[in-house]
């Protein structure tokens, strides 16, 4: 038995050196995708122009990191933007956001009453989060009054949704796709977009 033991420990210790060296990055000569604070700006600047019931979401970047999409985009919800709002949920798509100014009340959770599907052809869900749905409240939910420097991460499935803003949020929005369902968008074709090609 002692004899087995150290043959396994010796084939181990023989292996599992090998086995580290062969780990290979999941994205293999990816580039990194830097976006300026200016670039951020000119989405924000056309920010008024762009809302639709008070609400601007811009996809700025989407970039496939190998066995994921990650985008970088930018929101600003205007004082309005609660009055009549639907509760939002993504099925495949998780969020994180990172407020810049402004603040507003954040409801959170799985528990959506009236829940329904949002069509496929839906310009958010081609574009920005994927399938999901909206609903018309959250039962049991847990309530955050966000304000600048905070950050949310809103795990796929989970309802969010906007009861109060005062008078404007204005933040960052991270998108971790693990399926990839938003299509890519590099900085071409972010500068096209801000041209209004």
């Amino acid at each position: 038995m002692q004899a087995m033991r150290t043959a396994v420990l010796a084939l181990l210790s023989a292996v599992l050196p090998l086995y580290a060296q062969q780990a290979k990055p999941s994205c293999d000569r990816c580039s990194a995708s830097y976006i300026s604070r200016e670039e951020l700006d000119a989405y924000f600047k056309r920010a008024p122009a762009r809302l639709a019931n008070s609400v601007a979401d811009q996809q700025v970047r989407a970039a496939d990191v190998g066995k994921a999409h990650v985008d970088v985009g930018v929101v600003y919800r205007n004082a309005t933007q609660a009055e009549g709002s639907a509760v939002a949920e993504h099925d495949l798509v998780s969020e994180v956001y990172y407020i810049l100014d402004g603040s507003a009340t954040l409801v959170t959770g799985s528990d959506i009453v009236g829940l329904k599907p949002r069509p496929a052809d839906y310009p958010s869900v081609r574009l920005l989060n994927g399938p999901g749905g909206n609903g018309s409240t959250i039962h049991n939910g847990a309530t955050y009054q966000l304000k600048a420097g905070d950050a949310i991460i809103i795990p796929a499935g989970v309802g969010h949704w906007f009861t109060k803003v005062d008078d404007h949020i204005r933040y960052i929005m991270i998108r971790i796709d693990p399926d990839k369902v938003t299509p890519n968008k590099d900085e071409a074709a972010s500068k096209a977009d801000l041209a209004g090609r």
